[in-house]
């Protein structure tokens, strides 16, 4: 019974019985036992023994404190004993993984959205125009996400590729509308400019219609609001400049690149080709 081992003594006064021996012995004979220090917790990973320090962050961004504390384990990696390693989990892994996984999705949707309007248009440079517009889209995101001190993260990125996809229609929009204008026989100024001022009511509603539904998610009100408020913000943000780069830095781009006439359609199908637009 537990009560009667109340020392080292007890314990070893233990009778062992054994199948060899009808005798038993006492458990001094077998073994020694002394005191000694040892981990109260030990833990594992991958059945690799591990020593957890845990650490949290208050007031301040997790990407932030990611950074220092590596530069601290840079430091300390250079001195320690063979066979140790030491790894960072946690957050902060998850973080890493899902910004480098949204950053690839980024890249990989303006990639795919060029060589699909390859193919529709059946042209390099016009595709290459259209996507033009991408750059101060995301260059809208950073200026706002920065004016409103609201720091880089999943749901901004994830407003990040709501605004390719936006951005990139109506930039489609603008410029099928100059190749038609082309076609009937303009040049490529009077075509840009007809495009801009034709498109102007159908961009600005189609970037307002989402700016508007953003701004109740922007404003990050109610409980947990502000979880979702970055991906209203980078819509926002990214919308704006990328409709200002749409409806006048691409005509210009397209007036410089596109000086090569087109072939021009007969008068019959250049005005039904008007009457349709």
């Amino acid at each position: 019974p537990q009560y009667r081992i109340n020392s080292i003594d007890a314990l070893q006064r233990t009778p062992i019985s054994t199948t060899t021996s009808q005798m038993p012995q006492l458990l001094s004979n077998l073994a020694t036992v002394q005191r000694t220090q040892s981990p109260a917790n030990v833990s594992h990973y991958n059945v690799q023994p591990t020593i957890d320090i845990l650490a949290s962050v208050q007031d301040r961004d997790l990407a932030g404190v990611g950074s220092e504390v590596d530069k601290i384990l840079d430091d300390i990696k250079t001195r320690l004993p063979r066979g140790t390693s030491i790894t960072v989990r946690g957050q902060i892994e998850t973080m890493r993984a899902s910004f480098s996984g949204l950053a690839i999705g980024l890249i990989f949707a303006a990639v795919v959205v060029y060589l699909l309007i390859v193919v529709n248009f059946q042209s390099l440079l016009d595709p290459f125009i259209i996507v033009l517009a991408l750059p101060g889209a995301l260059s809208g995101i950073i200026w706002m996400l920065f004016v409103t001190q609201t720091t880089l993260s999943v749901p901004a990125m994830m407003g990040s590729i709501m605004t390719v996809g936006v951005a990139t229609a109506n930039s489609i929009l603008l410029i099928n509308f100059a190749r038609d204008e082309r076609l009937a026989g303009k040049s490529a100024s009077e075509a840009a400019l007809q495009a801009g001022s034709t498109r102007l009511r159908p961009v600005i509603m189609t970037a307002t219609a989402m700016i508007i539904g953003m701004v109740p998610m922007a404003l990050g009100l109610g409980d947990g609001g502000e979880q979702n408020a970055p991906l209203g913000r980078a819509v926002i943000g990214g919308l704006l400049v990328a409709t200002f780069c749409t409806l006048f830095f691409v005509p210009v781009v397209y007036s410089i690149l596109q000086r090569k006439a087109p072939a021009v359609l007969p008068p019959d199908e250049a005005k039904l080709l008007g009457e349709s637009n």
